[in-house]
C-alpha cells in the first residue's frame, strides 16, 4: 500500500499526539507528588511484535527498555490474550527496569486482530521492601527491594482481579496512593485505546499499519546513515561503579568496547565485573537501552524515537555480571548502571566524534529516600527525591545545571517545595546551586544540587541508592572532574557522615534533624585555561565558581573591582601549563590489579615522580592526553618503575588516542567534598 508522505506524517504525529494525551492523563489523575508533579512516569505505544512505534518527551529510561518487558509479556500471556485484558509487571529480570518502576501493559484489538499496545511505565514511590521508598542502598537480594511482580493479568475480560490486586497492595506502604497511580496508568491506556480506534475509522488499519512500518523503516535508514559516516574500527573505554563489599570499598569494572563496521554498531561489555550480593547491578535491558540513548542523543536527536532507530545496533551483556543481572541479586541500581553504560559510550566516542559528545553527567539518579510512620497523624509517609546533578560541558556551551540529562526525558528535576511541604512532614530549608561543583573546562560542566530537608516527624529513616560518590563524572578534552555525590546529616551544625558513601539504608532521622543532599556534578569540555576570562569572571559574581577556583583551575586573576587582569591572568595560565605533571608512556603488559570480586586499574609510578607530583598510594587519578576522555586508575608506588615513565597497556594508550613515547598528564580526582568545605566555599 502507498502512502504519501503528507499522511504519513499526520499518522506519525496522530500517534506521538496519543502518547502526550496518555501523559496529561497521567498528570491530572495520578496520586503521588512524584508522579502527578515530578513526572516520573512514561507512556508508549508498541507493535504487537514489541517494537516501540510511538513516544514523546517521555523518559528513555523507561521507554527505551520497555520493548523487553512487552516481549516477555506476549511469551508468556500472548496466546490468551483477549479484548478487556490488562497486563502488570515490574519484574527486572524479565525486562523490567526497578521495582519501583510498575508497567500497565494494556492490548487494543481492532475486531480479533491485536493491533497495539499502549503501556504506562510509572514509579510507585514504594513497593514494600527493607525501607520506606524501597529502593535501599545496602540491599543483598532483590527481595528486600520490594515485591516482585512477573506479567500477570490484573484485569481479564474487563475485571479487576481483585485477589491479586489486594495483595500486592498489601504488601506495599500507603497503599491508597498506589491504587491512585494504578488506575491513572489504566485510565491513560484507556484514552490511547479511544484514539487508536478514533485514527483507525478515518484512515483505515491497514493504512496506519503501513506507516508504522514505513516510519520504523526511515529511522533505521537515518541511523544506519549516521553509523555510515563514522570511521570502522574498534574504540574501548572503561569505568568503574562503587561498592563496599565487606564495609570496605571496592570499585567494580565496566569495559566496553565499541565495534563500528559500515552502518552496524556493537556494544560489547566482555570483560565487566560480576554481580554482586549489593545494590550495583541492573538489566540487561537497561544497559542495552542506555547504548540506544547515546547513540539517538549524539546522531539523530531531532526525529521522533521508535524502534528503527535501534536496528543498528547490537549489544553484548554477558549474564551474571552488573550489567545482565540474574536472580536473586539486587536490581535497584538500573539508574546507575544506565548512567554509567552511558558514560562509557561516550569515552568511546569522544575518540571518534569529540565534537558531539560532552563531558560526562552526573553519573547517578541519586535516589533519596524518606518515610515511615508519623505517629502524631497515626499515617505513613514516603518521600522520593531525586535532586537533578549537573551535565556535562560540550563544544557550543556550558552543561546546564541542575537539570535532566540524556535518560531522563522531561522529568522534573527540582521537585516543588511548597508541594513537599504541603504532602510531607518536611520543611525545604535550602535548595541551590552548589559553589565549584561544576568540572571546570573551556566550557564548564553543570552544577550540582544542594537541598536541605529538615524533617518535622518522629521516627523517619533516610535511605539512599546512589553511585559517583567517590569517583566523580570525567570531563573531556582536558575538561575536569566535577564534584562527587555527597549527604550529610545534619544537627544544628553538627555533621554526621556516612560510612558508606551513597550507600544509606534507613538510617535513623530524628524530629527536627536535616537531611541535607547534594547531586554530582559534570564534567567539564576542553582545556580550563582557555576559558574567556570574562566568562570565569561571571561564574564568580553569579556564585557558580569561588575565587580560589578561578585562581587555581582557570588561572584567571580578578582585580579589585572582579574584573579580570589581562596581564597577570596570561602569566599565571603559562604557570599553570608548565607546572601540569607528565610522564612518557612505555609497555605494559598488564595494567591490571585483582580485587576480591573485579579488577581495577592500575597507574604505577616511581617514588620520586609521586613526591614530585604531591600523590598518594591508592590515590585516584585521571591519565589524559587531552585528546578524548581521561583513564581513570589507582595509583600504585614502586621503585621499580623508572622515573618519568607511566607503564600502560596496548587499551589504555588506544582511549587516550596516544602512543609508545607519548606524554601523558596525571592528575588527582577530587574522590570526596567534605560538606564544611562545601558550606565554607558557599559563604566564601
Amino acid at each position: 500500500m502507498a502512502i504519501d508522505p503528507i499522511t504519513l506524517e499526520v499518522l506519525t504525529q496522530a500517534l506521538i499526539s496519543t502518547v502526550r494525551e496518555m501523559r496529561a492523563t497521567v498528570c491530572r489523575t495520578a496520586s503521588s507528588v512524584a508522579i502527578y508533579d515530578a513526572k516520573d512516569f512514561s507512556c508508549g505505544l508498541f507493535a504487537p511484535d514489541s517494537q516501540v512505534v510511538a513516544q514523546s518527551e517521555d523518559i528513555g529510561s523507561h521507554v527505551v527498555p520497555l520493548p523487553w518487558s512487552v516481549r516477555t509479556a506476549m511469551e508468556k500471556l500472548g496466546a490468551t490474550l483477549q479484548p478487556g485484558d490488562v497486563i502488570l509487571a515490574n519484574d527486572p529480570y524479565t525486562g523490567g527496569t526497578h521495582l519501583n518502576d510498575v508497567t500497565v501493559i494494556y492490548p487494543v484489538f481492532q475486531g480479533d486482530k491485536l493491533i497495539f499496545f499502549p503501556a504506562v511505565r510509572a514509579h510507585w514511590a514504594d513497593v514494600g521492601g527493607m525501607v520506606p521508598g524501597s529502593m535501599s542502598g545496602k540491599a543483598t537480594e532483590i527481595y528486600q527491594e520490594g515485591i516482585r511482580i512477573p506479567p500477570i493479568k490484573i484485569i481479564e475480560g474487563g475485571r479487576v482481579n481483585e485477589a491479586a490486586q489486594e495483595l500486592l497492595l498489601a504488601n506495599m506502604r500507603v497503599p491508597e496512593e498506589r491504587l491512585g497511580d494504578l488506575n491513572a496508568s489504566f485510565a491513560a491506556c484507556r484514552v490511547a485505546e479511544k484514539r487508536i480506534h478514533e485514527i483507525c475509522a478515518r484512515y483505515g488499519i491497514d493504512q496506519l499499519l503501513e506507516a508504522v512500518r514505513l516510519d520504523l523503516d526511515r529511522a533505521e535508514a537515518r541511523m544506519r546513515a549516521c553509523i555510515s559516516a563514522l570511521p570502522d574500527g574498534t574504540f574501548f573505554y572503561e569505568d568503574y561503579l562503587e561498592t563496599f563489599m565487606g564495609g570496605k570499598f571496592e570499585p567494580l569494572l565496566m569495559q566496553l568496547a565499541l565495534t563500528i563496521d559500515g552502518d552496524r554498531m556493537i556494544a560489547d561489555f566482555t570483560g565487566t565485573a560480576p554481580q554482586v550480593p549489593f545494590p550495583v547491578n541492573s538489566t540487561a535491558s537497561v544497559s542495552a537501552a542506555s547504548v540506544f540513548i547515546t547513540v539517538k542523543s549524539v546522531f539523530d536527536p531531532q526525529a521522533p524515537l521508535n524502534q528503527g532507530s535501534f536496528r543498528p545496533i547490537e549489544v553484548i551483556a554477558p549474564p551474571g555480571t552488573i550489567v545482565n543481572v540474574q536472580r536473586p541479586a539486587p536490581a535497584g541500581s538500573h539508574g546507575e548502571i544506565r548512567k554509567r553504560v552511558i558514560a562509557t559510550m561516550v569515552g568511546a566516542l569522544s575518540q571518534v566524534v569529540p565534537d558531539r559528545v560532552a563531558g560526562d553527567t552526573c553519573r547517578t539518579s541519586f535516589h533519596n529516600l524518606l518515610g515511615g510512620l508519623d505517629t502524631r497523624t497515626g499515617r505513613e509517609w514516603v518521600h522520593y527525591e531525586w535532586s537533578a546533578g549537573g551535565n556535562g560541558g560540550f563544544a557550543e556551551n556550558d552543561g546546564p545545571s541542575a537539570m535532566a540529562p540524556i535518560d531522563w526525558g522531561d522529568l522534573v528535576t527540582v521537585q516543588s517545595s511548597e508541594v513537599l511541604e504541603l504532602r510531607m512532614p518536611l520543611l525545604v530549608e535550602t535548595s541551590r546551586l552548589a559553589t565549584d561543583s561544576g568540572g571546570a573546562g573551556r566550557n564548564r560542566g553543570g552544577l550540582s544540587m544542594q537541598r536541605t530537608l529538615r524533617v518535622l516527624a518522629p521516627d523517619t529513616r533516610y535511605s539512599l541508592l546512589s553511585d559517583g560518590a567517590i569517583v566523580p563524572a570525567f570531563g573531556v578534552l582536558g575538561g575536569l572532574a566535577g564534584f562527587p555525590v555527597g549527604s550529610w546529616i545534619d544537627r544544628e551544625g553538627e555533621v554526621e557522615n556516612f560510612d558508606t558513601p551513597g550507600k544509606v539504608a534507613g538510617h535513623p532521622v530524628e524530629l527536627g534533624a536535616a537531611v541535607v543532599i547534594r547531586s554530582a556534578g559534570g564534567g567539564g569540555y576542553g582545556d580550563p585555561t582557555e576559558r574567556d576570562p570574562a566568562r570565569v569572571a561571571e561564574d564568580v559574581r553569579e556564585g557558580y565558581v569561588s575565587n580560589a577556583a578561578a585562581h587555581q583551575l582557570y588561572g584567571v586573576v580578578l582585580d579589585k573591582a572582579g574584573e579580570p587582569d589581562a596581564e597577570a591572568t596570561a602569566a599565571l595560565r603559562k604557570r599553570l601549563k608548565e607546572s601540569r605533571f607528565k610522564l612518557v608512556a612505555v609497555d605494559d603488559a598488564s595494567s591490571f590489579e585483582a580485587g576480591s570480586v573485579s579488577r581495577r586499574r592500575i597507574a604505577r609510578i616511581n617514588p620520586a615522580d609521586a613526591i614530585e607530583a604531591r600523590l598518594n598510594e591508592d590515590d585516584v587519578i585521571e591519565m589524559d592526553a587531552r585528546k578524548a576522555a581521561p583513564l581513570r586508575a589507582w595509583l600504585r608506588i614502586d621503585p621499580k618503575v623508572v622515573r618519568g615513565t607511566l607503564p600502560i597497556d596496548a587499551h589504555g594508550l588506544i582511549i587516550l588516542k596516544s602512543r609508545l613515547g607519548d606524554e601523558l598528564e596525571l592528575r588527582a580526582v577530587l574522590t570526596s567534598v567534605h560538606p564544611r568545605a562545601v558550606l565554607a566555599t558557599a559563604a566564601e
